[in-house]
C-alpha cells in the first residue's frame, strides 16, 4: 500500500495553486475537471512523493471551514527566517515560533481558506 494524496477543498483553485506554490514548495503537477465539474489541481508536496489534491467546487464555493479539524505539516529550515518571510509575504501566522523541550522549533500559519499548518524545524 502507498499514500498518494489529500484532498483540500478551496475557494478560489488560482490563489490556493499559488500560495502552496509560493511559500510551500509544492509543484504543480496536473489539472483537471470531474464528471461533475470540480476543478482540480495536484500539487507535488516537497520531499515525499505525494500530493496534495486541491478542489474548487463551483457550486459550494463559500463552504464552512471546521476550525482544527485536521492540519498540514511541512518541515522548514531556518525558522525564525522562514516566519518573517511568509510574514512579509502577507501569510498568516497564527502561532509564531516556540521551542519545545526536546528542542524542535515549531509555528502554525494559515493558508488562504483557512487551513492550518504546521512548520516544524527539527534538530538532532
Amino acid at each position: 500500500m502507498k499514500f498518494l494524496h489529500t484532498r483540500l477543498k478551496v475557494r478560489d483553485l488560482e490563489r490556493a495553486v499559488a500560495f502552496y506554490t509560493t511559500h510551500l514548495g509544492c509543484k504543480e503537477s496536473r489539472r483537471t475537471v470531474s464528471g461533475r465539474g470540480t476543478q482540480i489541481a495536484f500539487l507535488e508536496l516537497p520531499g515525499v512523493g505525494a500530493f496534495l489534491e486541491l478542489s474548487y467546487l463551483p457550486w459550494d464555493p463559500d463552504f464552512r471551514l471546521d476550525e482544527d479539524i485536521m492540519h498540514l505539516a511541512f518541515e522548514v529550515t531556518g525558522m525564525e527566517a522562514t516566519v518573517e518571510r511568509l510574514r512579509a509575504a502577507g501569510v498568516k501566522i497564527t502561532e509564531e515560533p516556540e521551542r519545545s523541550k526536546s528542542g524542535t522549533w515549531m509555528a502554525f500559519i494559515e493558508d488562504p481558506d483557512g487551513y492550518e499548518i504546521e512548520l516544524l524545524e527539527h534538530f538532532t
